[in-house]
């Protein structure tokens, strides 16, 4: 038990969406902004959650989580996980990690679906594929040429405290 002295009325409160209301499904340009791993509900293996924050348009802000079931007892599960790691490091050129945090805040376009609601699960978003950021252009402009794959450059300095690496 914990003694409080907390009054509800003098806390404003705002019916304001959540950062993880969904997103109508398409394409959004994101970057992971964390990840962590973390034990299976039945404590059988060991997942990869990402979390996404979508970059551009008016759903700039937005988190998305990705679960990948890097180790799980259903060789299927962990397939599909490996094939969308491994999607989400080409997508930020990539061709082998050491750890996840090599991945953040590193653009990519994320093609993004809603799950329906489901028993006590309200509709969330899901993410069906990984691409590199440009691909979002790609779309929106059919008849342009593929462009080559981008050359390999030098990590960028950490940002300014306040500003994310994108800005």
């Amino acid at each position: 038990m914990a003694t409080l002295s907390f009054q509800a009325d003098e806390v404003s409160f705002t019916d304001e969406p959540s950062k993880y209301d969904p997103i109508p499904e398409g394409l959004y340009k994101a970057v992971i902004i964390d990840s962590e791993m973390k034990p299976t509900k039945a404590g059988t293996g060991n997942y990869l959650e990402l979390k996404f924050e979508v970059i551009d348009n008016q759903y700039a802000g937005k988190w998305i989580r990705s679960r990948l079931n890097l180790d799980n007892p259903n060789p299927k599960a962990v397939e599909i996980a490996q094939r969308d790691l491994s999607s989400i490091c080409r997508a930020v050129g990539k061709s082998a990690i050491g750890d996840s945090e090599e991945l953040h805040h590193k653009p990519m376009t994320i093609k993004v679906a809603i799950q329906p609601a489901n028993g006590d699960y309200a509709a969330s978003n899901e993410i069906k594929a990984y691409s590199p950021a440009d691909a979002l252009q790609a779309v929106a402009t059919p008849a342009a040429a593929p462009s080559p794959a981008p050359a390999a450059t030098p990590e960028p300095a950490p940002a300014a405290a306040g500003k994310k690496p994108w800005e």
